[in-house]
């Protein structure tokens, strides 16, 4: 049996009340402004009128991302792989998702809003000190802004030392993506892809 409408789901799970439904904001404040200043990590989500979709990983140092009031924030595009994914679905529909991670700290932010693709020298100079800097930056204009409670991470222990596993436990990069596209030679080692990614940041 599959739900099939929101009446449906309703049904079974009810409505969010009281401080679940109330937390959410139109525009950052004092804490979520705390938290971006401090977040090094955060994921992007993004479509295309098509129907494609992308979820995106983007980091830096704490700060990365520039907070210029209060209904925009300010995200470097580091230099990638040029497959354009977020940008080309931002050019589409214009909307995105942020979820902001702080290592050791099990509670999210999540900022939804409208982006544009920008060269502003303005935007750009905030980035200037950048080892590389960007060519480009996504202003995203806020329209929803709430904390995330702690118990995906606490259910994940994401944090946690004890269940960290060793890289060896995973193919290489090199392996795995060989095997994927059916590529029969000598994959690239860890190591050798580790080095050449910090040449590239």
């Amino acid at each position: 049996m599959y739900i099939e409408s929101e009446a449906q789901l309703r049904e079974l799970y009810g409505f969010a009340k009281g401080r679940a439904k109330d937390k959410q904001l139109d525009a950052l404040e004092k804490h979520s402004i705390n938290f971006i200043e401090h977040s090094p990590f955060v994921t992007l989500s993004s479509y295309a009128k098509s129907g494609a979709l992308d979820s995106s990983p983007r980091g830096g140092e704490p700060g990365f991302i520039k907070v210029i009031n209060n209904n925009c924030i300010i995200i470097p595009d580091a230099r990638g792989n040029n497959r354009l994914d977020t940008l080309v679905n931002l050019l589409d529909t214009g909307n995105i998702g942020c979820l902001f991670l702080i290592p050791g700290v099990d509670e999210t932010l999540r900022v939804n809003g409208t982006a544009r693709i920008s060269t502003r020298e303005d935007y750009l100079s905030l980035f200037a000190f950048h080892q590389k800097p960007p060519i480009s930056c996504i202003e995203i204009q806020v329209t929803e802004v709430f904390l995330h409670c702690a118990k995906a991470l606490m259910r994940s222990e994401l944090w946690s030392e004890e269940t960290k596993i060793e890289r060896s436990k995973l193919p290489t990069m090199g392996r795995m993506m060989n095997d994927q596209l059916k590529v029969d030679e000598e994959p690239e080692s860890q190591e050798a892809m580790v080095a050449r990614y910090k040449q590239g940041l």
